[in-house]
């Protein structure tokens, strides 16, 4: 039987977190189980992230890579209008920005999506 590809934003697949300092913000990707790693880094790029944060002004976007920590971290200079004490934004912490870079699509083999709700729900994966 074959596995299907499928289409769904990264928040099936990770969860985030995000800082700040200054008008910078680090969004961190997560995936939720290890097979969600290997498409994330294939398709998740600082260029994509970058799109996803253009209206807000996004200027040099970074990816790091954390292999170790099955992660990534993503640094976006200039999304935050100012940042805490220069911006009038409700969110000048950028708290709910990694809302935003979970809306990014991947497309994925449906196992992936199937490990990452096991693992949310604690049943492994």
């Amino acid at each position: 039987m074959s596995d299907p590809l499928v289409e769904v934003p990264l928040r099936e697949i990770a969860h985030g977190r995000t800082g700040d300092k200054g008008d910078r913000s680090n969004v961190s990707v997560i995936p939720y189980a290890e097979d969600g790693y290997a498409p994330i880094a294939e398709q998740v790029t600082a260029e994509r992230m970058r799109a996803a944060f253009a209206h807000r002004g996004a200027g040099k976007v970074v990816r790091y890579d954390l292999p170790m920590l099955g992660a990534f971290n993503f640094v976006l200079d200039d999304v935050l209008q100012g940042g805490v004490n220069g911006s009038l934004n409700l969110d000048g912490h950028g708290k709910s920005l990694s809302f935003l870079a979970l809306s990014v699509s991947v497309t994925v083999p449906q196992s992936v999506v199937d490990n990452a709700r096991a693992a949310r729900a604690g049943d492994g994966a």
